[in-house]
């Protein structure tokens, strides 16, 4: 194998590409995209848009567990952050029911 050979057989792309891949590629980003699309538009839906932009495409993903995971380190551009307010940060219940009426005003008289 002379030097001229071995520079074309490890170029990318060329004729050695079987055809049966590029099928399968195909089937595979379907495959993908259909459910990535889907909740995407439930999610312009939602929002009451008629356009899936970026935004909708972030939510749909970090809001399933599969996608998530599949697309964990996948940054979306225009995409934002998912709304989360941490919990210590939320101002805290006060207990009070319907026993805590006891001292407080009241209109009845």
């Amino acid at each position: 194998m002379s030097s001229k050979e071995g520079a074309a057989a490890s170029k990318k792309g060329g004729r050695g590409k079987p055809k049966a891949s590029k099928a399968v590629s195909r089937s595979q980003k379907a495959g993908l995209q259909f459910p990535v699309l889907e909740l995407a538009g439930n999610a312009a839906r939602d929002n009451k848009k008629n356009r899936i932009i970026p935004r909708h495409i972030q939510l749909a993903v970090r809001n399933d567990e599969e996608l998530g995971k599949l697309l964990g380190s996948v940054t979306i551009a225009n995409g934002g952050v998912l709304p989360n307010i941490n919990q210590n940060l939320l101002p805290k219940k006060t207990g009070k029911g319907r026993g805590g009426d006891i001292g407080s005003a009241s209109q009845e008289f």
